[in-house]
């Protein structure tokens, strides 16, 4: 098993790191377009495999795809970051060139890799992904949710005075501080509805913390967080590689599903070796509904920048 992550930033690094240490696939390859940096990040990780004991092979690259050849995933983390009061959306005419000439790229050497979108603005970027490469729909997979629920599951925590691990708790619509929905009606603690147990304010604070937990984390370190999105990632190549059916919210191309169709947004999936497998629906209520339509509606307006570009 080969699985290739583009951008050797902080998330990217993460991401490739938390690969290693699963021992996820028999070869990583770290690739950048900044001289030197993937080789000694690799290089570095590679002095951690006595110490963490794994047997991963890393290898870096600086923006050479043949080294990339026969990756089963990919997950593209490269583009700019973002910097304090910077929204995702104003990423896109930079990241989108990015982006695409990456999927275009990999695909060369690698015509049957799934691929994980994590740049931003990854709604956009995904939908970008799926509509410049000509894939199959449940081969590009954007991360956006499965971190976003994730987060979601830390704010419950801190009010519940639990383990993050025992709840259950998802995000669905956009990747955006303005566009996901936290479902806090259906979230529940070992199956029992966290509603029970927490007062209307707390809920109201915890839905709020949730959707602004990006860009609250790029306030207080300078650019975008990457300890979580990059073990976002991994959780998604590991889905993948041990084919485990598992259940995340994720960026996804919709065709009548949630009322949508003709765009990609963060939807509840079971995840495999095929990629994105299944998409569950959560019956949503009516007001859960409306606001996952006008997600849809700001997502659709950043994916029509793309066109003038």
């Amino acid at each position: 098993m080969k699985v290739t992550v583009v951008g050797a930033g902080a998330v990217g690094a993460t991401c490739a790191d938390n690969i290693a240490r699963k021992e996820l696939c028999t070869e990583l390859v770290l690739l950048d377009i900044k001289e030197g940096i993937a080789e000694g990040k690799a290089q570095d990780m590679m002095q951690t495999a006595t110490l963490l004991g794994f047997d991963t092979k890393i290898t870096g690259s600086t923006n050479d795809y043949t080294k990339t050849a026969g990756s089963d995933v990919v997950v593209i983390t490269s583009g700019l970051p973002r910097k304090p009061g910077m929204t995702r959306e104003e990423l896109i005419g930079v990241n989108a060139g990015i982006v695409k000439g990456v999927c275009e790229n990999i695909l060369k050497h690698s015509p049957d890799a799934i691929i994980i979108v994590i740049s931003n603005p990854m709604d956009t970027m995904t939908y970008l992904a799926l509509q410049s490469t000509g894939l199959p729909k449940h081969r590009i997979i954007g991360m956006g949710g499965t971190l976003d629920s994730s987060r979601f599951k830390y704010q419950l925590s801190q009010h519940l005075g639990c383990s993050p691990s025992d709840l259950n708790a998802v995000v669905v619509g956009g990747h955006g501080d303005t566009t996901m929905i936290p479902l806090i009606r259906l979230a529940t603690w070992n199956s029992t509805p966290v509603t029970n147990f927490l007062s209307a304010e707390q809920q109201e604070k915890i839905v709020k913390d949730t959707m602004v937990g990006g860009a609250t984390l790029t306030a207080l370190i300078g650019t975008s967080a990457w300890y979580a999105p990059g073990a976002a990632g991994a959780a998604l190549v590991e889905a993948i590689v041990r084919d485990e059916k598992k259940l995340f919210t994720c960026c996804v191309a919709l065709d009548g599903e949630y009322g949508q169709k003709d765009i990609c947004l963060g939807v509840p999936v079971t995840i495999g070796r095929n990629g994105w497998e299944k998409i569950l629906d959560f019956q949503l209520n009516e007001s859960e509904q409306a606001a996952f339509n006008k997600s849809a509606d700001a997502v659709r307006s950043m994916n029509d920048v793309l066109k003038t570009l």
